[in-house]
């Protein structure tokens, strides 16, 4: 499979309306109900997600990161930025590549949400129970609802891509999807890029998107 670096527009913002629900219906109704209603107004404090890479998770925390009371951190920032600001929407990321002192930081943020007020939504690879993180945050990432994000099956994505190519007025040549899925990047936000790439190349050369198309555009990328 290749890995392709491709010369595409800016990195289009993740929202509920792009995430492919797949089979992670019931998630996707509460991830709504956190993105339209206010923390203080939710039944539940905490939520986390788990799941294999691509599958969803953090494009999901971004779109909940558009709400006016969100606050999205990533393992990486800095202490300061897991200090308790209020009731609101905390959003924590990759679970699993917090430093030892940043799990201390988000340890007393899940205290404070708690006795405070506001929620927490937190992401990571696999279910709490088997996180290679401190014991008492392991334990605390385990309150609330878990979550598994379910990845999209070669039909799902096949389905989904037709759907935005149809929406978009694209016409693709039979076979150049399934083939696309076999030899490049096989999460959606990568797939969704290269048919942007395919649009933008069959403008350029001012032929239709077919098969030899993709086979050139992957050569000469690769």
């Amino acid at each position: 499979m290749r890995q392709l670096v491709l010369d595409l527009p800016a990195e289009k913002p993740q929202t509920m309306d792009s995430f492919v629900v797949g089979a992670n219906a019931e998630l996707a109704q509460l991830m709504q109900q956190l993105l339209q209603r206010a923390p203080n107004s939710l039944d539940e404090r905490f939520v986390y997600l788990w799941g294999e890479a691509g599958a969803g998770k953090t494009h999901l925390l971004r779109a909940l990161a558009q709400a006016d009371t969100a606050r999205y951190l990533q393992s990486n920032a800095p202490i300061d930025a897991f200090d308790y600001a209020g009731d609101l929407l905390y959003l924590l990321d990759d679970c699993h590549k917090l430093a030892p002192d940043t799990q201390i930081a988000a340890f007393n943020l899940f205290n404070q949400v708690r006795e405070l007020g506001g929620c927490l939504v937190t992401s990571g690879p696999v279910a709490p129970a088997a996180l290679t993180v401190r014991e008492d945050l392991r334990t605390r990432l385990g309150w609330g609802l878990i979550y598994q994000v379910h990845g999209l099956s070669d039909d799902d994505k096949i389905a989904a891509l037709t759907q935005t190519a149809n929406a978009r007025g694209l016409a693709l040549s039979p076979g150049v999807l399934p083939y696309l899925l076999t030899h490049f990047a096989r999460d959606m936000r990568s797939l969704s890029a290269m048919l942007d790439a395919l649009d933008a190349y069959s403008l350029e050369t001012k032929r239709p998107i077919t098969l030899p198309l993709l086979r050139e555009l992957l050569q000469r990328n690769d």
